[in-house]
């Protein structure tokens, strides 16, 4: 599977204002750097969680192979289209009968191909998160987010471990989604 994230939510807004707040921060000189630590707060939320925190429209490459196949990212809200992709990089949509889709209770998406298709790869676009916008984020979610955050900026200058801080787990291990392997 290869993800790739097409738009990333809008943290410029009521996000970056709440980390400044945070940070007791006033001039608009490190609005760049703290809204990269947003996203990079958001991404490790989604490796603490498995479950993409905000909205944000995504592709996925899968093979193209008959059968039953889940899409790697979760929560996914709608499959908009899916394409056959070609060797050569070029993309085609598919037509409807080639494949079947279905979204799970769990925000799990599952695309089905139900014929052979002559093509090695498919694309599927689709959106995938939470919670649409930043006000709509669930409290623990949205302020871990700013922790880690917050954290990352403070800290920019030392070593730390690749797991975010006991209190930030702590606000988050609810929404962790744990797979028996």
């Amino acid at each position: 599977m290869k993800r790739v994230i097409i738009t990333r939510p809008d943290l410029s807004g009521s996000a970056l204002d709440e980390l400044k707040d945070w940070l007791a921060i006033t001039t608009p000189k490190d609005n760049a750097t703290l809204e990269a630590l947003l996203h990079a707060a958001c991404d490790m939320c989604e490796g603490f969680t498995g479950r993409m925190p905000l909205a944000s429209a995504c592709t996925e490459i899968r093979g193209a192979t008959p059968g039953w196949q889940h899409l790697g990212t979760v929560p996914v809200n709608a499959v908009t289209v899916v394409e056959a992709l070609a060797t050569d990089g070029s993309a085609a949509p598919l037509a409807i009968t080639d494949y079947a889709l279905e979204l799970e209770a769990d925000g799990q998406a599952r695309i089905g191909i139900t014929r052979h298709l002559n093509t090695p790869r498919i694309k599927v676009h689709f959106t995938a998160g939470i919670a649409p916008d930043w006000a709509s984020l669930p409290d623990a979610l949205r302020h871990g987010i700013l922790r880690l955050a917050a954290h990352l900026y403070r800290n920019r200058d030392s070593e730390n471990s690749a797991s975010p801080p006991a209190a930030i787990a702590a606000l988050w291990r609810p929404w962790r989604r744990i797979r028996l392997a």
